[in-house]
């Protein structure tokens, strides 16, 4: 025969090990990834960054006669996509870049340059590629993004991994792109992310990682156990003050 005490310490314990269990469930990433096979799938959902207003290109110019073009000073400070999403070159004047990709806008512009220099060849990068990560993550900061292909995935790891209290079935990311502001909440618990249209990062995307209960019932203890010692010390102080 159980004793009634045995009986709720074992029923207790239950309680606790199934809370874990759970609170464990919702911290793997990728959990309905196959990890017991290699398996193989075709990248379908990668689209290469266009250019935007407000963007600043590195535009690099050479060709056979390197003297006919110069224009040291942009070479360091780069050209701004004005608000017609054009850009003002040396030569060709204005180049409408916005809407195309780096590789795009570079082929028109070498192709009008072919009027004034021996085969040119023309390198397009950006130079203020950028997104912000803040919330439950260890390092929240601005991270620019030397190349043009970026994931969540590998923006998270930058910031240095989300906390073991942050909510990984919920980020948040927030994309300004044409215009207009989307907020597309993604799941990182679920492999599936992977095919997602919004797994490659654009230029200023911001990523919010939204903590669970569990971090403010930690601020909120660590308020109430402050509020206590306080509370203690001020009637030692009483006590002590009135006794002597």
């Amino acid at each position: 025969m159980i004793k009634p005490s045995t009986f709720l310490a074992l029923c207790a314990c239950m309680l606790i090990f199934g809370a874990c269990s759970n609170k464990y469930q919702k911290i793997p990433y990728f959990q309905n990834v196959n990890r017991s096979a290699e398996t193989r799938k075709q990248i379908e959902n990668f689209t290469a960054l266009t250019i935007q207003k407000s963007d600043i290109l590195s535009v690099n110019v050479s060709s056979l006669n390197p003297k006919a073009y110069s224009d040291s000073s942009a070479r360091d400070l780069g050209y701004l996509v004005d608000q017609d999403g054009q850009i003002q070159l040396p030569l060709i004047g204005n180049v409408k870049v916005e809407g195309l990709t780096t590789s795009v806008a570079a082929e028109q512009i070498r192709k009008r340059l072919t009027e004034y220099l021996r085969e040119p060849a023309v390198n397009i990068r950006m130079l203020n590629f950028k997104i912000s990560i803040l919330g439950d993550v260890l390092k929240p900061d601005v991270f620019k993004i030397p190349s043009e292909r970026v994931t969540v995935t590998e923006a998270l790891s930058m910031a240095g991994d989300l906390n073991i209290t942050a909510r990984r079935n919920n980020i948040l990311l927030i994309r300004e792109i044409d215009g207009k502001r989307e907020f597309i909440p993604l799941d990182l618990t679920s492999g599936r992310i992977f095919e997602s249209p919004y797994y490659y990062l654009k230029n200023n995307d911001v990523i919010y990682v939204q903590p669970d209960k569990t971090k403010y019932a930690t601020v909120d203890n660590s308020y109430r156990s402050l509020s206590l010692i306080l509370s203690a010390l001020s009637i030692v102080a009483i006590v002590l003050t009135n006794t002597l």
